[in-house]
């Protein structure tokens, strides 16, 4: 399955490679329509939420476009041995789901077996780190508002339907820790539409979008939202200042009390020594690095070759 999904994403977005990933917006159809239910159905996911121990901001409820206070679907469950622990209230949370809301579980692949090997084999594919937050909605319940994410992400709708919006992006590859807010949504409309079963749709770092139920009635939607976390410039500096804690000289105090010319003399030495570090630990060495933490563990029974990596 590993490799049939990677292949299916790609048909589906007319790629050859990962080499997509935000460059642009991108949408279509897997080839096979029974990938879907193999890779999660609402049951399936009901049933991982019934016999785990869960609560926000990993597993959350919304209704009305407003995120419900965790007391509105949890309960507090008591082991044999004291422990009190937050569990889902299914009668609670199955009458919301009849009366129309969203539920969200993030990083489902440390809970399933089947989506756990799905991000494997796309970090393998990608050399990036993944993960996969879940949305169920029902009824005519609204979306989230317009907003942007701070990673790459492909959406694979497996059951029902949903209607989105995608934007342009009002700031060029914005951060989640960045100099400047980005608040302003763009108004440039880059695809307007209904995702149905099957569909895949990549939506870039930055880009502005929504999707909502309030025009489809009656029904369900479920997808899946696979985030890639890509490295940046920020990424290797950040890396790289981490690295000079090896080194002697960059773990001295800032010397704040003696002569200016003492100052002088320390902050040339840094800077000097500043521009070494970037030469000794070039992009490429923590590009590779960073692969062989994300490659550590290989999908099962493939090879690297073949996922044209």
């Amino acid at each position: 399955m590993e490799h049939y999904l990677v292949q299916s994403i790609e048909k589906a977005l007319g790629w050859t490679g990962p080499s997509g990933l935000g460059v642009g917006f991108a949408r279509g159809r897997v080839p096979d329509l029974a990938l879907c239910p193999r890779l999660l159905t609402p049951h399936k996911l009901l049933d991982v939420i019934m016999r785990r121990s869960i609560a926000p901001p990993q597993f959350r409820c919304f209704q009305n476009g407003i995120e419900m206070h965790p007391d509105g679907y949890l309960t507090q469950v008591t082991t044999r041995r004291g422990q009190t622990l937050p569990a889902a209230n299914m009668d609670t949370l199955g009458r919301l789901l009849q009366s129309g809301c969203t539920v969200v579980l993030d990083a489902l692949d440390s809970f399933d077996p089947t989506m756990e090997i799905a991000c494997r084999a796309l970090q393998w594919w990608s050399l990036e780190l993944v993960q996969v937050n879940i949305y169920l909605t029902t009824k005519d319940a609204p979306g989230f508002s317009l907003h942007w994410d701070d990673h790459d992400v492909v959406i694979v709708q497996l059951a029902g339907e949903k209607s989105w919006e995608v934007r342009g992006s009002s700031r060029p590859v914005p951060m989640y820790r960045d100099a400047e807010p980005n608040q302003t949504p763009s108004d440039e409309v880059v695809w307007s539409g209904t995702l149905q079963a099957g569909d895949v749709m990549h939506i870039p770092r930055g880009s502005w979008h929504r999707a909502t139920r309030t025009d489809c009635g009656d029904g369900y939607s479920l997808h899946a939202t696979f985030g890639f976390v890509k490295r940046t410039g920020v990424s290797w500096l950040t890396w790289v200042a981490d690295q000079s804690r090896e080194r002697e000289l960059f773990r001295h105090d800032l010397d704040r009390f003696g002569s200016r010319t003492f100052q002088a003399a320390q902050e040339h030495l840094l800077v000097s020594n500043v521009s070494q570090l970037l030469a000794d630990y070039p992009v490429q060495e923590y590009l590779a690095r960073r692969e062989e933490m994300v490659t550590a563990t290989p999908p099962v029974g493939r090879d690297r070759a073949r996922w044209g990596a």
